[in-house]
């Protein structure tokens, strides 16, 4: 080869290094940005919007993909600049936007996503019913059932009056608005002591040395037109209250029945409350005011549940 020859050809070389050197330091990286940080509510999605930016170029593609996170997402449209990301749980995550500019480099950034817990909304329902027809006295007198309907009250007591008897008392409540899925945060019954019971002793609301009773959650099924002291509901002994004796005579009541409420609820075996004495003994009471006593309105058989 001729000197000249060799000198283009080394020339030739050099042109197209400094070419390609030109070209590679010409080529700027592109710059992501995923936008700022969310924060949202599950089971709530949310939108990535990103952009990409080129200063010697164009950006010609977008890839969203999870860094992080306590579990998998979906990212609906990855390869786009927005997507939306649905959620299965709570927790703090992490996703990355790349881009890719005309000449093949990439840039990345990455935006936080925060998703806090369900809001659980809190119900209250207050059940004070005028005229329930599903409370009921369940009695014996002299030895023959002597069941019916409660009228000025519903009570718990063992008498003599045209010889001895013992009263019984039944409740139920309407929760079929409460969910079966519900929990059940509180639930409060309240008993108001008769100002003027027309049974016991016609003075005392409350009377005897010995007038403890039991509230408790019935299990079976019943009707007014079927019920008699011989075909009681049954009930069960697990969650019953046992309310203490008292001497004061006009004492109301307020009773946390929560675990019986929760089973009623969860269950479906919504079949009231039951009232008894501890022990049957005669000249012992405890009278309240019943729902179809018109005199205390404000003092008929109260259920208050909250729920979630």
């Amino acid at each position: 080869m001729s000197k000249t020859l060799y000198s283009l050809a080394v020339l030739s070389m050099v042109l197209f290094v400094v070419s390609c050197k030109k070209d590679f330091e010409e080529n700027k990286v592109p710059v992501a940005d995923a936008g700022q940080s969310k924060t949202i509510t599950f089971p709530d999605s949310v939108v990535l919007s990103g952009t990409g930016t080129d200063a010697d170029g164009k950006v010609v593609a977008y890839l969203w993909s999870q860094v992080s996170g306590p579990t998998n997402t979906t990212i609906v449209n990855p390869g786009s600049a927005s997507t939306a990301i649905r959620f299965v749980a709570q927790g703090s995550y992490v996703f990355q936007l790349m881009v890719t500019d005309d000449k093949g480099a990439t840039g990345v950034d990455t935006v936080a996503v925060l998703v806090n817990p369900p809001v659980v909304t809190t119900k209250t329902l207050t059940l004070q019913p005028n005229n329930n027809p599903l409370e009921y006295t369940i009695a014996t007198l002299n030895g023959s059932d002597a069941s019916g309907l409660t009228q000025a009250s519903l009570e718990a007591d063992a008498w003599t009056s045209g010889g001895p008897f013992t009263l019984r008392g039944v409740v139920k409540f309407d929760l079929s608005s409460i969910p079966a899925t519900a929990t059940i945060k509180s639930a409060n019954l309240y008993l108001y002591s008769n100002p003027a019971p027309t049974t016991g002793d016609q003075i005392h609301a409350n009377y005897g040395t010995a007038n403890a009773m039991y509230v408790q959650q019935v299990t079976s099924n019943w009707s007014t037109s079927t019920v008699s002291w011989s075909n009681q509901p049954t009930v069960t002994t697990t969650n019953q209250i046992l309310v203490p004796h008292t001497n004061s005579s006009t004492l109301d009541l307020n009773l946390d029945v929560t675990a019986m409420v929760g089973s009623m609820v969860n269950n479906n075996a919504n079949y009231g409350f039951f009232l008894k004495l501890q022990n049957e003994v005669t000249y012992n009471s405890r009278i309240f005011v019943a729902s179809h006593n018109a005199t205390y309105p404000d003092k008929h058989p109260k259920l208050v549940v909250i729920y979630q």
